[in-house]
């Protein structure tokens, strides 16, 4: 729905892999402008579009993408973005789920009372090559999405504010009307297509890859062990083989709770 098949498919390409788009309304999973509130986790949701999709094809796996803006959890004034691309054979059951953290995605919002704070959002969000969504602060529709160029956008804060007296602005955050999202869904496209060429070393399913990561990286002074990462687990999500992959080097004292309390 939102042309992000451009991002994937040709990294699917490269290893014999087809993607055909499904001719679905995916907002009914949810929308980032809040019409429709997303039921479940991002992986509820991509397992959702993904069967869906296998449903209205007609081919037997289903590939879908789900992303998450906000607030960083640690430096709450800056924004952070998760992304997760999810594959889904519908007759065995076997799903891999890549995901990908974006430190600097396109992403901002603000409530502005006059016209003149609205144009300096734009001047900061790289309006028009990045397209944004007008709401009025009382309603729960956007006044109007996908806003390119400054003439509708005018219109839309003018009348948001006659609503309410406030216009919310927000990003765009739907993949076609934002181009650094749709290039960090091109790049987690590349990782799950190098996965899933990936045969696993015990039962050769495709998709060996990374799980999860284990903290506990030992302080380079006392042998503490710290919340850095220690090692990577691979896995395969078929027969749930797996190996424990330790990283080299030790933590940096600034990081140990008993060097640095």
């Amino acid at each position: 729905m939102h042309g992000k098949e451009a991002a994937i498919a040709p990294h699917f390409a490269r290893i014999g892999i087809t993607v055909e788009r499904a001719a679905i309304d995916t907002d009914r999973f949810g929308t980032f402008s809040g019409e429709i509130a997303r039921m479940g986790t991002m992986a509820d949701a991509a397992r959702s579009k993904a069967r869906a999709a296998a449903e209205v094809t007609g081919l037997p796996v289903g590939l879908a993408s789900e992303g998450a803006y906000g607030p960083h959890p640690v430096i709450p004034f800056l924004p952070i973005g998760q992304e997760l691309l999810l594959w889904l054979d519908t007759e065995t059951g076997h799903e891999i789920i890549e995901t990908m953290t974006d430190e600097r995605p396109s992403y901002d919002q603000q409530i502005v009372t006059s016209p003149k704070d609205a144009v300096a959002f734009l001047a900061r969000t790289g309006f028009p090559a990045q397209a944004v969504i007008v709401q009025s602060v009382q309603a729960m529709a956007p006044v109007a999405k996908g806003i390119t160029d400054p003439a509708t956008f005018d219109k839309a804060v003018a009348q948001a504010l006659a609503q309410s007296g406030q216009a919310h602005l927000q990003i765009d955050m739907r993949a076609h009307m934002n181009p650094r999202r749709m290039a960090v869904i091109g790049e987690l496209a590349g990782r799950l297509a190098a996965r899933l060429n990936t045969p696993c070393p015990a039962c050769a399913a495709p998709g060996f890859g990374r799980l999860r990561t284990v903290a506990g990286l030992i302080c380079r002074d006392c042998e503490t062990e710290t919340g850095l990462i220690a090692a990577d687990v691979h896995g395969c999500t078929a027969c749930r083989h797996e190996v424990v992959l330790p990283r080299a080097g030790f933590a940096d004292p600034a990081h140990c709770p008993s060097c640095n309390p």
